[in-house]
């Protein structure tokens, strides 16, 4: 019977651990908005806003 490569098997756990880490992260990522900034409201501007039509 073979010996088995714990090193093979324990580098495959860690890449495993790796890319779902990665994926997480970037998930988090996506799901917050960049560079920290509150996303501006997406309803009818307030009445003290100036509103500019041309």
């Amino acid at each position: 019977m073979a010996k088995p490569n714990y090193q093979f098997e324990k580098r495959q756990r860690e890449l495993a651990k790796k890319k779902k880490k990665d994926e997480k992260a970037q998930r988090k990522s996506a799901a917050s908005p960049m560079d920290g900034q509150p996303l501006p409201p997406s309803g009818p501007p307030a009445a003290n806003e100036a509103v500019i039509s041309d």
